[in-house]
């Protein structure tokens, strides 16, 4: 079963990529009780072979399902199905994505009002030359790695090192959450749009509209996070082209 560059049923423009077809795969057979809770998937070299796919992607497809709660990984033992539905709340790393959506609340909407009065043109420059590298970047990996540091260098705009340090703590979580968010929700093209109009604000020295766009920006990543747990978006593998 060959998932590379898969497509969408009814969507020409949305294509598949390797990795969300295989997460896809999976999560649907757990969920539909083809790998009962306890049950251990199929090695990773057994899967690639299954999809005709390397085993990175087999692996990012297991870490998916680790994010959403469906499984567990076991060093040298292997992944075992422990729900048949997402976690409500999943993991990225030591944080849940509610601790991270109530942290950053509390912390980047105010970040970004400070940066919009106390930041300096080193600052502006910056956050202008990594929007500049988002919009153009092709490589998720790339484009995750530039929005933590997206992220942070707002924080330290805003002239409180509390607020840098808070978020360089959650920085890997926050990579995680966004790889996730870019994988199976969409949401790199979103982002680079919602991350322009938040640098705008900033630039402008507009304390309210940067907290303003830094507040809607959050709540996209949240809805996008809510339509990933609940499947809103989700794709069955009868859906792609086809196949099942």
């Amino acid at each position: 079963m060959n998932l590379s560059d898969s497509q969408t049923a009814g969507q020409p423009v949305r294509r598949v990529s390797a990795m969300e077809a295989v997460l896809d795969h999976l999560r649907g057979a757990i969920e539909r009780g083809e790998y009962a809770v306890g049950d251990k998937l199929p090695s990773e070299a057994a899967l690639g072979r299954e999809f005709e796919v390397s085993r990175s992607v087999v692996r990012e497809a297991l870490r998916g399902l680790q994010a959403l709660g469906l499984t567990v990984s076991r060093t040298g033992r292997g992944t075992f199905v422990t729900a048949a539905g997402p976690a409500e709340n999943p993991v990225f790393g030591p944080y849940s994505a509610r601790d991270l959506i109530e942290v950053r609340r509390h912390v980047e909407v105010p970040a970004a009002g400070y940066a919009a009065l106390r930041h300096s043109s080193d600052d502006l420059d910056l956050l202008t030359h990594l929007l500049e590298r988002m919009e153009q970047e092709t490589d998720n990996t790339a484009w995750v790695a530039l929005d933590s540091l997206f992220h942070i260098t707002i924080a330290q705009a805003s002239g409180n090192p509390v607020f840098g340090k808070v978020i360089e703590e959650i920085r890997d979580a926050l990579a995680k959450q966004s790889a996730l968010l870019n994988q199976l929700g969409d949401r790199r093209g979103g982002s680079n749009t919602e991350h322009r109009r938040i640098v705008e604000a900033i630039a402008g020295g507009s304390q309210e509209a940067a907290t303003e766009a830094m507040a809607f920006h959050l709540e996209h990543v949240e809805a996008a996070l809510t339509s990933i747990v609940t499947n809103k978006n989700g794709r069955r593998p009868r859906e792609q082209n086809g196949k099942s």
